[in-house]
C-alpha cells in the first residue's frame, strides 16, 4: 500500500516539474517556422529578424503552434513595414537628386514674389549642405557685399574730387580684383564712368541676387524638399503600408482572442 502511494505521487506534476507553455516552443519559430524561411531576403540581416521574433515571443508568451504562428505573422508584418520605410526613403532621395538639377526653376519658385531669384549662381547641393552657422555667415557676407556696393554707387552718383578712388576703396577686395580684370581687358575705362557702368551691369545684379538667395535659404530648402518628395510616387507604398497595418491589427486581435480563450478554459 505504501509502495502504490509513492508510485502515484511520482506521477503527479509539480510546479517545478510542469513545463511552462512558452518554454516548450521558444525558438521553434526560428528553427521550424515556415514564414521565417521566406520573410528574410538574402541581403537582409537574419540576426535582426531573429531578435525581432524573440522579442515578440518574450512579450506574448505563446502556448502551442497556433499562437506561435500568429507571432511569426506579426514579425513578418513588422519586417515588411521596415522595407516600406526603406523604399520610401529611396524614392524621396531619388526625387531630391532629380530636383537638384533644376535650380533655375526651384529657386525662383521658393519665393515667387521676390524679384532677382534666378538660381543662376547657386547649386542646390550647396544650399542643402549648409549648416545653420554657414547660413548665418553667408547672409552676413552677402549683406556686407551689398552695402559696400551701394556705398560705392552712392559715391559715384554724388561725384566730386577723387570720387573714383573713394568708390573703389568702398568696394570689397574681391570686387576690386574683378574690376581690375575688366580694366586690363579694356572692357571699361579706369575712371568714375567706367566703374559706375561696371557696378550697374555686373556687380549690383550679382550682389542683390546673392543677398536674396541667402535671405531666403530656408524657403529654397523647403521648396527643394517639396519638389523632391513627389508624393504621387509614394501612393502605392502608402496603400501597401495601410494593408500591412490592417493585417497587423487583425493578427494581433486573433492572438489576443486565442490567449483569452485559453485562459478562460484554464481551471
Amino acid at each position: 500500500m505504501h509502495t502504490n502511494n509513492a508510485s502515484s505521487a511520482t506521477l503527479l506534476p509539480t510546479a517545478d516539474t510542469q513545463p511552462k507553455p512558452y518554454e516548450a516552443v521558444r525558438f521553434n519559430a526560428l528553427k521550424h517556422g515556415i514564414l521565417s524561411r521566406y520573410t528574410v531576403l538574402s541581403h537582409e540581416s537574419h540576426a535582426d529578424y531573429e531578435s525581432l521574433v524573440n522579442s515578440l515571443m518574450d512579450e506574448h508568451l505563446p502556448a502551442g503552434a497556433t499562437e506561435q504562428h500568429l507571432i511569426e505573422e506579426l514579425a513578418s508584418v513588422i519586417w515588411r513595414k521596415r522595407r516600406v520605410l526603406q523604399a520610401e526613403g529611396a524614392t524621396i532621395n531619388k526625387g531630391l537628386k532629380e530636383s537638384s538639377r533644376n535650380a533655375k526653376t526651384i529657386i525662383p519658385a521658393a519665393a515667387p514674389f521676390v524679384l532677382g531669384l534666378s538660381g543662376d549662381s547657386i547649386r542646390i547641393q550647396d544650399v542643402m549642405d549648409q549648416t545653420p552657422e554657414d547660413v548665418t555667415e553667408n547672409q552676413k557676407s552677402a549683406r556686407h557685399d551689398l552695402d559696400a556696393t551701394n556705398k560705392a554707387s552712392a559715391i559715384l552718383s554724388k561725384g566730386g574730387d577723387r570720387a573714383y578712388d573713394k568708390a573703389l576703396r568702398a568696394l570689397l577686395p574681391d570686387t576690386r580684383e574683378w574690376w581690375q580684370e575688366y580694366v586690363e581687358d579694356e572692357e571699361y575705362t579706369a575712371d568714375a564712368t567706367g566703374l559706375a557702368a561696371f557696378i550697374t551691369e555686373h556687380v549690383s545684379p550679382l550682389v542683390y541676387q546673392q543677398e536674396k538667395e541667402s535671405r531666403h535659404h530656408d524657403a529654397i530648402v523647403n521648396q527643394t524638399l517639396g519638389e523632391g518628395l513627389q508624393a504621387y510616387r509614394l501612393e502605392k507604398l502608402s496603400r501597401y503600408e495601410t494593408h500591412l497595418d490592417r493585417k497587423f491589427e487583425r493578427t494581433l486581435a486573433m492572438l489576443i482572442k486565442l490567449k483569452d480563450l485559453r485562459s478562460s478554459r484554464t481551471p
